[in-house]
């Protein structure tokens, strides 16, 4: 794991106190399901092209709050997020909390923990 700072570490709970986490395997389950739900990629782009979830779709959280109502309207359908290790999925969460979505929850391990469990990963040509 990143020896990330205790500033940024200190946000990410604070976030995770009102945004609820999901693990990788609950997330394989609802996709699996065909649930109706949202499932967010907040990675930088660089992330992205390397490797995603399939059915995901991107929105980096340097601009998810200025795009996620043209690409996310109903703010009451299911959004899960994730990022690379579940830090930054549950600070976007909080934005989206704040702008009025009603039911987000943040991946817990991210990417790197569906990659650890070998679930399948789809790559951009």
């Amino acid at each position: 794991m990143k020896n990330h700072n205790q500033g940024f570490l200190g946000l990410v709970q604070k976030a995770l106190e009102t945004i609820p986490e999901c693990d990788v395997h609950e997330v394989r389950n609802k996709i699996e399901q065909s649930q109706d739900f949202i499932l967010v990629d907040v990675r930088e782009d660089r992330e992205w092209v390397q490797g995603n979830i399939p059915s995901s779709i991107h929105i980096g959280k340097g601009v998810i709050e200025r795009d996620v109502a043209n690409l996310i309207p109903n703010q009451e359908i299911e959004v899960v997020l994730y990022c690379q290790g579940g830090f930054r999925s549950a600070l976007a969460g909080e934005s989206l909390k704040v702008m009025g979505y009603k039911n987000v929850l943040s991946m817990s391990g991210g990417f790197s923990d569906w990659v650890n469990n070998n679930f399948p990963v789809h790559q951009e040509n």
